[in-house]
């Protein structure tokens, strides 16, 4: 699947390098979670440079100054690397997106509704609030990285997923072995689907796609087939690996 990335030119202007077919060819990157607001950058947006007005450029550039600050040239934002219009491309990317997080040298979670700079009573009171703990997405995003650096509003880092494993266990209830990179598959499917049922997503039929990579199966996407169709589909998938002996 062509993956493409974020990247300053020489006047400081945010760009997209071209389709990167060959992961080979990949250079190491950064990549972004969060929650979509209103006013996030587009692909078109970067193509036509018309983004820099728009609420979702903050954290954008957030990004890109962060990996430059880890010695990183490159960044994936989901917002505005995958051009949505194109069906066959959103498809192929959301069956490659844990791949491509789990291959980010960086993972920086963007905690929009987090104000504050210290992890101190009322800090670790908003991050447990967050709404992105609530998102059906930001759970392959939580697992697939090494490295996840959770950063306030203002950009600071509040600790990473190693270092803050303990609350993230007590909020999500993933164990903390999953947390510390163990493999997925050491997990059971019945614990697994666990760890996403009170996750919410936009599209009913997300709840399911958002466990592909979890489960580390692909499935054709059908929206417009409902939440139980969608379901349906992954445990058929799911249980079919299972029998041949791929996962537990």
């Amino acid at each position: 699947t062509a993956m493409r990335l974020l990247t300053y030119d020489d006047d400081g202007q945010v760009s997209l390098t071209k389709d990167l077919l060959n992961e080979d060819a990949i250079p190491p990157y950064a990549i972004l979670s969060h929650t979509w607001g209103d006013e996030e950058v587009t692909f078109r947006d970067i193509a036509n440079g018309t983004g820099k007005g728009k609420r979702g450029n903050e954290k954008l550039r957030f990004c890109m100054q962060q990996a430059a600050r880890d010695g990183l040239r490159h960044s994936w934002v989901d917002t505005c690397c995958i051009d949505k219009s194109n069906s066959q491309e959103l498809q192929e990317a959301i069956n490659s997106m844990f791949r491509w997080y789990q291959k980010a040298e960086k993972c920086y979670v963007y905690l929009a509704d987090v104000q504050h700079s210290v992890l101190n009573a009322e800090g670790e009171s908003a991050l447990r609030r967050s709404r992105w703990f609530t998102r059906g997405w930001t759970l392959q995003e939580l697992l697939a990285p090494k490295w996840v650096g959770f950063f306030s509003a203002g950009g600071v880092n509040l600790g990473t997923k190693e270092s803050l494993k303990h609350i993230i266990y007590e909020i999500t209830n993933i164990p903390v072995e999953a947390l510390s990179g163990n493999d997925l598959s050491n997990f059971s499917v019945d614990d697994r689907f666990s760890w996403a049922q009170k996750r919410v997503t936009t599209r009913e039929e997300d709840r399911s796609y958002c466990l592909l990579g979890i489960f580390g199966v692909h499935l054709p996407l059908i929206y417009g087939e409902g939440d139980r169709s969608a379901l349906y589909r992954l445990r058929e998938v799911v249980d079919s690996k299972l029998h041949s002996g791929c996962g537990k």
